[in-house]
């Protein structure tokens, strides 16, 4: 995985994404998903699921993005399962 972000658009929306590029007032970002708030918990769901698949990448004009940060490694976690190669690592633990 690169550089996996939470994105919050001036729509409201949050998305988790791979940030591919930023320059020029412009993020370019792919394999976007939509955060969708549930009871005590969020669910992901595909954001642009109507975009040409051989063109993944989004590019965002930064004046529709109210901030991006760092995600929870739980949630990177969640991620890599959904587009990487399905190869967590497990924490790390004492050995006593």
């Amino acid at each position: 995985m690169k550089d996996v972000k939470l994105i919050r658009l001036i729509t409201g929306e949050e998305i988790v994404a791979e940030v591919l590029d930023w320059k020029n007032g412009i993020l370019t970002i792919q394999n976007a998903l939509v955060i969708i708030p549930q009871q005590g918990q969020v669910g992901f769901a595909p954001w642009a699921t109507v975009i040409n698949p051989d063109a993944p990448e989004i590019a965002l004009d930064m004046k529709h993005v109210i901030y991006s940060v760092e995600v929870a490694p739980p949630v990177v976690e969640q991620y890599a399962k959904i587009f990487g190669s399905n190869i967590v690592l497990p924490e790390k633990q004492l050995i006593l």
